[in-house]
This record gives C-alpha cells, structure tokens and sequence, in this order.
C-alpha cells in the first residue's frame, strides 16, 4: 500500500495543563476507591472531571436557589447534586447534608459547603487567584462581564479575530465559557465562580512555584 495514499492521523499535541488535569482525575479514581468520608468522597468525584468540576457544582447550587437565601433544603440539595451526574446513594447525601447543618435547622448555607468541597489552597495560591480576578473585575462590583474582559482584552491579536471567523463578542463569549463549563452558560463570572475553577486547576498541581509561574504567566501578574 502506497502511504501517500493513506492519510495517517496523528495525536495531537497536549498542554501541560491537559496532562496535569488527567493525572489528577486518575488519583481521584484511584482515591474515591478507598474513601469513605462523604466530602472526600464528593471532592473526589468532582476532581474526576477535571479542573470544571468543582465548578460545575458550585454553578448548580447557585442555580438552585431561587429566592437567594443562600441556604439549601434536604430536597435542594440533593437534587443540586444529581444535576450534576454525581453518584451518591440516599443514605450518603443525608449524612453529607448532615455535616453541614449542625443546628439541624433543615438548611444548610451552600456556599459553606462549597467552600468544604473545594480542594485546599496555600494562602500563596489563594492571593494569586484574588490579583488575576481583580484585574478583569475593572469595575470592582464583584462580576465580571463582557464590558469588564472588553476593556482588559484586547482580540485584535487573537487569530480567529484576525482572519474573520469570529467577532470581539464571540472570542469573549468564548473566554468566559471557558469558566461556565458544566453549569448554567450566564455570561457573567463572579468572584466564586472563578475560585470554584482555580480551586480545580489548583489541585492538579502539586508544585506552589508551578502553580504561581502558571498564573503569573496567564494573567500577566
């Protein structure tokens, strides 16, 4: 057979990112095999996505609060939970809801328990995560939208922008979707919303120089 006549499909070239985020799903499975505590547990099967999963989540619970309160019922929360696809038997989400309402009050504050969930982070780390949100935050009210990302932004340099298969709107659609994976797609990314995703890339590294060089290099710190 002549090669030439054959087109060979070769592997595409992965990020260091890509290849830290499969390293880290690969431990949590391994992990989620001898966990027992349910906020491990859950943590872990989050971590299996990737560095959206504790996003993905946090979008859900935000989702699901309708009047704002910032607490969740029983029911709310487990449905919150199944939403996201994430296993948990009945027994389980009763015991893990348990841990967060110590009053026995029937609600728990979601955004305590998001807080629980998220994989720890040096106080290093979390400062890093704090400079890079408040440089798109240009406005300082806490969200972050098109107008903020168009005035720290600049698409005339993205290629797809360059050769006309895209607009400034849709490069920036695209950059905040980035952060809404799994989750309602909204178009604005609060404060939380980014730490959720940065707690995720975060657990994927084991190295503070590396996470920091990470950032710093992203954002321009």
């Amino acid at each position: 057979m002549n090669l030439t006549d054959t087109k060979v499909s070769m592997p595409r070239p992965i990020s260091a990112q890509t290849k830290n985020e499969r390293v880290m799903a690969d431990k949590a499975t391994r992990a989620l095999v001898y966990a027992k505590d349910p906020v491990e547990r859950l943590r872990l099967l989050c971590l299996q996505r990737g560095a959206t999963g504790i996003i993905g989540l946090g979008k859900v619970f935000r989702r699901s609060d309708d009047n704002r309160s910032g607490d969740l019922s029983l029911d709310e929360f487990t449905n919150g939970i199944r939403d996201t696809g994430l296993d948990l038997s009945d027994d389980e989400m009763v015991e893990l809801f348990g841990r967060f309402d110590k009053d026995g009050s029937g609600t728990i504050h979601y955004n305590e328990f998001l807080q629980a969930i998220r994989p720890p982070m040096s106080q290093m780390r979390l400062n890093l995560i704090d400079r890079a949100y408040a440089k798109m935050d240009v406005t300082g009210d806490g969200v972050v939208n098109l107008d903020d990302l168009r005035k720290v932004y600049d698409v005339k340099q993205h290629p797809a922008y360059q050769n006309g298969q895209e607009t400034e709107e849709d490069i920036l659609k695209k950059f905040l979707a980035k952060f809404e994976q799994n989750g309602s797609q909204d178009g604005v990314l609060t404060k939380d919303e980014f730490l959720d995703y940065y707690s995720g890339v975060s657990a994927s590294i084991d190295e503070d120089l590396y996470f920091d060089l990470m950032m710093r290099k992203a954002w321009k710190l």
